[in-house]
């Protein structure tokens, strides 16, 4: 519990938010209530303590055709109703000009809905949670537990893709400060880490987050983002989410560690089977493997980002799964095996710059797929795919993800399954918007620039990421 702030953690009812807000001793002033736009760019306005109560009745109106990826200007009234059991508060108090004027604030975030009520269909938190429901409802499962290993890098400025060290993977360097202060600011918001650590490129770090239902884990990620680089630049730097910064350096991942829990228990562990995986979890596994190509535009959705997904730089490139195998799309952990609780999946391919929402969605709906169709799920492959022939792989039946965003978002405008989970209106709308993107790159970067970073992409990637 932060000092000065009582009885704020775990709160779920208006009742209790609504207490804890007025409590003067937190002196809590506004709440942030944040959503994202179509690309999960974080989007938030602030309200005074007072308007809270009105808020959870009613809802806050604001202008939807300003959001993109949203509705058309015509079309534009939403209203955005806040989740009491995402209440936070950011671990500092603000100052004004005027010594005197001090003040804290919260943070929620918030459900869009229609005038008329109904659920706006292009909100993404939104498709997340109906993507959880039909597996509860349809699967009969309970939880879709997820942890999210973020990868990031430190750079001076948002201009220029300097590191600001030389160190490679568990390097005890510059910085190693940052992460701590990160980590520790969340813990006073009730996010707890597990693990941080210098990665392999330049600059780059990772801070993994501890396993949490799906929704949490998307709702912390999208804090954390914000309290990394916040601290970041209270030490004068800056911290970028971007894919692919440097050439010639490995890219930065958001490696997400899944598992489905019925009853208390993982569904995916089975003590005597290989790898302790139960059949429902190879199923689930073969159809993320299935549905790879359609989805990797959800997952990696920057021209940037096939940047990072190509061969020699740990990045995933082959569709393929292993244990101890780092080439791969999908591993399965082995540090504590045998244990039920950390029997897991790891999906490497999505980047840290995804919509974390329709990410955890899509990977959902196509493992649920391969459930619902009993999917067989390939031999594991544990050689370094890299080093296998054109023959060996097409013997092993291993694809490729697509090389560029032009190829994904071919295969993802074709996709039953990403169409039915985003819902036909944020399909069309998740697809138009990339386009647009293709069309502002193709327009402005030769070709030579196919697998290696543009002085474009550092201009329009590294201050938006």
């Amino acid at each position: 519990m932060q000092e000065g702030i009582k009885d704020v953690h775990g709160l779920s009812t208006e009742a209790e938010v609504l207490e804890a807000a007025r409590n003067p001793e937190n002196r809590i002033e506004f709440v942030r209530i944040m959503f994202t736009d179509i690309l999960g760019r974080p989007m938030d306005f602030s309200i005074p303590v007072s308007e809270l109560e009105k808020a959870f009745a009613e809802g806050k109106g604001f202008d939807g055709s300003s959001v993109e990826g949203f509705v058309r200007i015509e079309e534009s009234d939403l209203v955005i109703v806040p989740d009491p059991k995402t209440f936070r508060v950011f671990p500092w108090t603000y100052q004004g000009f005027d010594p005197a004027i001090t003040w804290r604030e919260a943070i929620m975030f918030g459900d869009i809905y229609q005038p008329d009520g109904n659920h706006y269909p292009g909100d993404s938190r939104y498709v997340l949670k109906r993507t959880l429901e039909r597996m509860k409802s349809e699967f009969g499962f309970a939880d879709f537990k997820c942890g999210s290993e973020m990868e990031f890098f430190i750079f001076p400025d948002d201009q220029t893709p300097v590191p600001t060290d030389s160190g490679g993977y568990f390097f005890s360097g510059r910085h190693g400060e940052v992460r701590k202060e990160i980590q520790l600011l969340l813990k006073k918001m009730g996010i707890e880490s597990e693990y941080d650590h210098h990665e392999v490129a330049h600059g780059q770090h990772e801070i993994d987050l501890r396993y949490q239902n799906a929704m949490d884990m998307a709702d912390i990620v999208m804090v954390f983002r914000y309290m990394a680089k916040k601290v970041a630049r209270m030490h004068g730097l800056y911290l970028t989410f971007m894919p692919k910064p440097i050439n010639g350096q490995n890219g930065s991942g958001m490696h997400v560690h899944q598992s489905l829990w019925r009853n208390g228990h993982n569904a995916f562990f089975e003590k005597e089977a290989p790898y302790h995986l139960s059949p429902e979890a190879r199923n689930y596994t073969a159809g993320i493997i299935h549905h790879a190509r359609e989805i990797c535009a959800i997952f990696s959705q920057w021209i940037n980002s096939y940047k990072r997904l190509i061969e020699g730089y740990e990045a995933p490139v082959y569709i393929a799964w292993g244990q101890k195998n780092r080439s791969a799309y999908i591993r399965v952990p082995e540090y504590q095996p045998g244990k039920e609780k950390a029997t897991r999946i790891e999906l490497r391919s999505p980047d840290p710059g995804c919509n974390i929402y329709l990410a955890l969605a899509t990977m959902l709906s196509a493992g649920l797929d391969g459930i619902k169709n009993r999917l067989e799920l390939p031999e594991p492959v544990e050689e370094n795919i890299y080093h296998m022939s054109n023959s060996k792989q097409k013997k092993a039946g291993i694809q490729v993800l697509p090389r560029n965003l032009q190829e994904a978002v071919r295969l993802v405008e074709k996709s039953q399954l990403v169409r039915e989970t985003l819902g036909e209106q944020l399909h069309e709308k998740f697809i138009a918007n990339k386009r647009k993107e293709i069309e502002d790159y193709l327009q402005n970067v030769p070709d030579e620039f196919d697998k290696q970073v543009s002085p474009y992409e550092i201009k329009r990637y590294l201050p938006m990421l």
